[in-house]
């Protein structure tokens, strides 16, 4: 299975996934271990799934917040969150992932996570899989701080970049501007929570849903697969 092909394989042309996630939501998370299981049913030979930003928290301070404080202004108290967060540890679970949300320290701001996976998906496309999974796995089974460019700097040498040409982008402005605006288009496009699955440019599906789901849609763009001229 091709997941980020630059040119077709094949006579058809390719299944086109836009992933529209944050790196610091858990859903998000699990939505994409979820989509892995709905694409492992399928025999697909051509397949390019795009990872696109979110901004959960658009006003994040540069530096992030305490972890506790982020948790109770956003659900009003400790007992709350554990409630929210239990319902997700579950669901993760099931899929697999084992989150250890108490070893996280800080909430980034996750804009820098994202001009990383941009700039090396730009240049190499097929990393971009591996490249968000581990940015998941640094937050959300490590506790990393994956706002902190020296993080997401050993993420990146992981995947074969060069680390002080990955510290001087992240120290510039560079392509910031772009995180921001994709955060502004999603958002024009109706999507108010992530993630979001849009399929050929034609389906947008909401939400981590079920694999089965997920197959469903997977199956439909197969369908609208046309030959390439």
């Amino acid at each position: 299975m091709n997941w980020h092909a630059g040119q077709n394989e094949t006579s058809l042309m390719p299944i086109r996934i836009e992933a529209i996630v944050d790196t610091i939501c858990p859903w998000c998370y699990i939505g994409k271990k979820r989509l892995e299981k709905a694409l492992s049913r399928e025999q697909l030979e051509n397949l390019i799934i795009n990872w696109r930003p979110f901004l959960l928290n658009p006003d994040m301070p540069n530096g992030g917040i305490d972890r506790k404080l982020y948790l109770s202004a956003k659900f009003g108290g400790a007992e709350s969150a554990t409630r929210v967060y239990k319902a997700i540890e579950t669901a993760g679970a099931a899929v697999g992932i084992d989150f250890k949300f108490d070893d996280i320290k800080i909430t980034p701001d996750s804009t820098d996570s994202h001009r990383l996976i941009f700039k090396v998906c730009s240049e190499r496309p097929a990393v971009g899989n591996a490249l968000v999974e581990d940015l998941f796995v640094a937050y959300f089974l490590e506790g990393q701080n994956i706002g902190d460019p020296d993080i997401l700097a050993e993420i990146a040498v992981t995947h074969g970049e060069d680390r002080s040409e990955i510290l001087d982008y992240l120290a510039g402005d560079m392509d910031r501007d772009f995180v921001g605006q994709e955060n502004r288009v999603a958002h024009q496009m109706g999507v108010t929570g992530v993630p979001c699955f849009v399929f050929n440019g034609r389906h947008a599906l909401s939400g981590a849903q079920e694999p089965e789901i997920l197959q469903r849609m997977v199956r439909l763009a197969r369908q609208e697969e046309t030959p390439a001229l």
